[in-house]
């Protein structure tokens, strides 16, 4: 999926990424995030697993609650030759492969976790979820992959 961010955009949220690391981790953070990979040593990642939740770990899962995602919406997909898109013009139809009154597809960073229906709250459009993906499911078709 193409990222629709400016340069300036994706520089300040790398910003914002690299100041909230180094504000959870403490000062050392910042030479951590511009090391290449393979000199972070795997002993460096925090075990997330149910089996090493205690005290301390039970709060992990909020260092991650801040960390934005890519939220999509999908109406519908179509195909069309190059030759059609450069005909487009304003007041032009692009007909899509759903079917009005479908459910519309949600997807976080690309993988689909919920399916909702249009609805318009003051003057602006939204999606009420109607099916959500079950955890078990999103792991089924991410094995797929």
């Amino acid at each position: 999926m193409p990222n629709d961010a400016a340069p300036s955009e994706q520089d300040d949220m790398a910003d914002a990424w690299a100041a909230a690391l180094a504000e959870s981790k403490g000062p050392d953070v910042a030479s951590e995030v511009a090391a290449p990979a393979e000199q972070v040593s795997p002993a460096s990642f925090t075990n997330f697993s149910p089996t090493g939740v205690s005290a301390g770990n039970a709060n992990d899962i909020n260092m991650i609650l801040d960390i934005p995602v890519q939220l999509t919406v999908e109406l519908g997909r179509t195909r069309i030759p190059i030759k059609n898109i450069l005909q487009l013009a304003q007041g032009s139809v692009v007909e899509l492969d759903a079917l009005a009154g479908e459910p519309m597809d949600v997807l976080v960073n690309g993988f689909l976790i919920a399916q909702g229906e249009v609805v318009v709250v003051n003057d602006k459009f939204g999606i009420r979820l109607t099916d959500i993906v079950t955890p078990s499911e999103r792991m089924r078709r991410l094995s797929r992959l």
